[in-house]
């Protein structure tokens, strides 16, 4: 596989985090965070500048959120945990994680969606041109037609294992070209 550029990287995931008796009276008064600091935010933070006071409100929540590959709502510490996720995995390889859960063959951690970095490592195989440009890879570091004749490697039938491989595989489109490939579980 090659490096992620930072042209196909996705950006910070970040939270806007909202007061919620402030939005059922009809009026929107929040801010974005980066996520990994949603935990932090306070009804004072996402008051700064909306010219409305914060007495009797109590309650503030991730009402939308961007470079997080779940969808709808979630609290706080949800979104906190999401932006820990990535500090973990950094840029390089947040595109692959999130292409990973919103294929929906990842493995989450414990009860909610978050990926469990663990079985990412195992089922990450890379950024590939193909998924026949990983078989092929796969087969020279595996040693597969090492000790092969070359005429049995000259009438091998790729496409066949090709085809077959991809039972075992999910492969997802990369931003900016190319694909990740995936083992499965």
């Amino acid at each position: 596989g090659r490096p992620m550029t930072a042209a196909t990287a996705h950006q910070t995931p970040r939270a806007w985090i909202g007061c919620l008796a402030h939005l059922n009276s009809g009026h929107l008064v929040g801010e974005w965070f980066d996520a990994v600091d949603a935990d932090q935010v306070t009804l004072a933070d996402v008051h700064k500048g909306s010219g409305r006071g914060y007495a009797g409100c109590e309650e503030i929540w991730c009402l939308d959120h961007e470079n997080i590959p779940v969808r709808g709502e979630f609290g706080l510490q949800e979104a906190a945990e999401w932006g820990r996720v990535y500090e973990e995995v950094g840029d390089q390889l947040w595109p692959a994680v999130y292409a990973w859960v919103e294929s929906g063959s990842y493995v989450a951690e414990g009860t909610g969606e978050l990926p469990s970095l663990s079985d990412f490592e195992d089922a990450y195989q890379g950024h590939w041109d193909s998924f026949r440009e990983y078989v092929e890879q796969l087969a020279e570091d595996v040693g597969m037609m090492q000790d092969w004749p070359e005429e049995a490697i000259r009438y091998f039938d790729w496409a066949g294992w090709t085809r077959d491989l991809a039972y075992d595989h999910v492969v997802y489109d990369a931003p900016g070209g190319g694909l990740y490939v995936f083992r499965s579980s």
